[in-house]
């Protein structure tokens, strides 16, 4: 702490110049030095008037920990602000486990995120709004030498972390559930209706904590060390069927603050029971490509047909025929991560090195991802291909002549149609959920280069 009430007034106010002045300057910078709107940009970050104007815009936004528009992104209803600290605790985990340096967030008017930012300024290792809950008479010193003012501007500021209204409201775009807490579920006075939200500031902890565990320099290296099986003391963390679900589509920032930073991502765990493997997984000697023995996998012949037969049935051009198409090439694709995941993840390092592979050398850069974590000096130009990243698009190619094939000469089928297939692997979820992993333990560009398969 500082040493004297002059010395904090002091350590405020340079905090809230700092401020306004890099905001300033990033604005400044964009434009000519005699633009007349440098002038406007000076009076609007001078700190008085800049200061009235956010303490009116701050209506505009809501601190949370708990939101709504995750559940539906139009629908408008109550958000809640609950610190970890003001929840019971239980047993199981939830947003009461969150430390008290938490994540909150944001919703509202993403013109008025700076508001926010400025909030979260932070002096003597606290932010500028938790100085205002606890009415720090030296942060009101600095905020206005008038102090109604100062103590005005603080009141607006503080009410960002409250709803709207005092009244809790849903939306009908918002899911309710009845739930039963009496005896009899025949009286409707026995049931209180619940209107579920998401847990914005646990879900934002989750997400850090997976991307820690998968794409952190001592993952990297644990996983490294789990491709080349030897001993490693660091910890692997592997999350099995993970799946990404995306609010906000294009536009995140519409979701929440902590939506916009994860680019729209929140992660789902699998609440599935574990399949038991009871066979090795046998590498594909012998044969010239893996797709051949992808097709008499358990079901996927199955599945070709129910797409051949539906395809053959001329379904009417409509949505719920492009939905149906849709879903049958999603199991095809889930198979095809699934069978070859099982190539990459349970076969040793360079298997595609023996001489009984006779695998093309793109399904050797898909299948066995491990000889690139090797990196061995003689294995430098199969790398280099590697992190190029033409391979996917190449994948997805035979993918698609595959599918042709099997889906028979009944079907007037050929290169359009081989394409829509191709272009359907490469943007299945599980598909580039897969790639991202890999991409992400080796090094990779997150980005792949758009290249037709040839």
């Amino acid at each position: 702490m500082s040493d004297s009430p002059q010395d904090r007034r002091a350590l405020f106010r340079a905090a809230i110049e700092r401020f306004l002045q890099e905001r300033m300057s990033s604005k400044l910078d964009k434009l000519a030095a005699d633009d007349p709107k440098r002038s406007e940009l000076l009076v609007q970050y001078e700190s008085g008037t800049w200061l009235a104007d956010a303490a009116r815009r701050v209506a505009q936004i809501q601190t949370v920990t708990h939101s709504l528009k995750p559940i539906h992104p139009e629908a408008r209803g109550t958000n809640l602000y609950c610190p970890p600290e003001s929840l019971p605790s239980h047993r199981e985990v939830g947003s009461h486990v969150l430390s008290a340096d938490f994540s909150g967030d944001v919703v509202g008017n993403a013109a008025a995120l700076d508001v926010y930012k400025f909030l979260k300024v932070s002096v003597e290792e606290r932010p500028l709004l938790e100085w205002m809950q606890q009415d720090d008479a030296d942060l009101l010193a600095a905020l206005s030498d008038d102090s109604e003012k100062a103590q005005a501007w603080a009141e607006a500021f503080r009410s960002v972390t409250q709803p709207a209204s005092e009244i809790p409201a849903s939306h009908g775009l918002a899911k309710q559930l009845y739930w039963l807490t009496g005896e009899d579920p025949a009286n409707d006075g026995d049931f209180h209706l619940l209107a579920p939200l998401y847990a914005s500031s646990f879900a934002h902890s989750v997400f850090r904590t997976i991307n820690e565990d998968r794409f952190s320099d001592p993952a990297k290296a644990a996983q490294k060390a789990k491709w080349e099986r030897r001993d490693h003391d660091g910890v692997s963390r592997e999350y099995p069927n993970l799946a990404v679900q995306k609010f906000g589509g294009t536009k995140p920032q519409n979701i929440s603050q902590l939506n916009s930073e994860r680019g729209g991502s929140n992660y789902l765990l699998a609440s599935l029971p574990p399949r038991w493997k009871s066979r090795e997984v046998q590498a594909p000697w012998y044969v010239d490509s893996v797709l051949s023995r992808f097709g008499h996998s358990d079901g996927v012949w199955t599945q070709v047909r129910e797409l051949r037969d539906f395809l053959l049935s001329d379904p009417p051009p409509t949505m719920e025929t492009r939905d149906r198409r849709e879903g049958l090439i999603d199991s095809l694709i889930d198979g095809l991560v699934d069978f070859a995941q099982r190539f990459q993840v349970m076969l040793p390092a360079g298997w595609t090195h023996d001489s009984r592979c006779r695998l093309p050398e793109v399904e050797r850069l898909w299948l066995d991802p491990g000889r690139v974590l090797a990196d061995a000096e003689d294995d430098a130009v199969f790398c280099g291909k590697w992190h190029r990243m033409d391979w996917p698009a190449e994948v997805g190619n035979r993918f698609g002549n595959w599918l042709n094939k099997q889906l028979g000469p009944d079907l007037p089928l050929g290169d359009v149609e081989a394409r829509q297939w191709q272009t359907e692997l490469l943007l299945q979820q599980d598909w580039a959920q897969r790639l991202h992993e890999l991409r992400g333990q080796l090094d990779a560009p997150r980005y792949i280069p758009t290249r037709e398969g040839v």
